[in-house]
């Protein structure tokens, strides 16, 4: 199906949007932006500032996938991001990004973006097209933050603009190549059954095996090297007495 747009001065959240479309029938695709937020939203319920010149936008879309599979979406979100701004940035600064798990868009450890992904299970109310044997479908919102122009300051964790590194598109050119990078990686996961393709392209945007870093879930911060991903897509730490898979948590590279 061909993607919609819909864009809006001023929204609480393109997230929140999204997800009330969903649960009044909507089953897009459709993207939905915002010039201005007034309740962003990150991970862990994080305010996510919404300053002007940069992109706010949330990809609404029914998936034949069980609910079961929709935290792959973060990496396959993730990998789409990268490239997206890849295409955006001058061919120097595509040496200086790098996915941080599960999918933080990086450049020179600063970072540029954010994603945060939301679903909800519908009815496949007899759209003749593929999905799980139980007859529902994966309604998903991957939103999506970028810092064109500007970028929050004092924050706990080094951030960064895109036009820091020689790239100020307008939020609308920087979209439409966000929406080719989504049908593409979207097609090549086809509801996680191909999620190895996924987690390969991950691991070669992603920093180093051996990287330092950390990870905080909560009730524990664990430190240790980069072990790469599991085959489910799990984060795994070597921390000196045996490799450790997390499936949620903050993490930090090492500085």
């Amino acid at each position: 199906m061909k993607n919609v747009f819909q864009h809006f001065a001023e929204l609480d959240s393109t997230n929140a949007e999204a997800m009330r479309r969903a649960v009044a029938g909507e089953r897009g695709p459709l993207w939905i932006t915002a010039s201005r937020q007034t309740a962003g939203r990150g991970r862990a319920g994080r305010a996510w500032e919404s300053e002007d010149g940069n992109l706010y936008a949330s990809l609404l879309v029914s998936l034949p996938a069980p609910a079961s599979k929709a935290y792959q979406l973060s990496l396959v979100a993730g990998v789409l991001v990268h490239d997206a701004l890849c295409a955006a940035l001058p061919p120097a600064a595509h040496a200086a990004m790098r996915l941080k798990w599960p999918n933080d868009i990086l450049i020179g450890g600063a970072k540029a973006g954010g994603i945060l992904i939301e679903s909800t299970v519908i009815a496949r109310e007899g759209d003749g097209q593929p999905g799980p044997a139980d007859g529902m479908r994966l309604a998903a919102i991957i939103g999506i933050g970028v810092n064109i122009a500007t970028y929050p300051q004092g924050l706990d964790r080094p951030v960064t603009s895109l036009a820091a590194h020689g790239a100020t598109p307008e939020p609308a050119a920087l979209l439409a190549r966000i929406a080719y990078a989504a049908d593409r990686w979207l097609a090549v996961w086809r509801g996680g059954e191909d999620f190895a393709a996924i987690r390969k392209a991950w691991l070669m945007r992603a920093h180093p095996i051996g990287e330092r870093m950390s990870i905080d879930t909560g009730t524990e911060r664990v430190t240790g090297t980069f072990e790469g991903l599991d085959a489910d897509g799990g984060l795994l730490i070597d921390a000196g007495a045996g490799i450790r898979r997390f499936a949620f948590g903050d993490v930090s590279l090492a500085v």
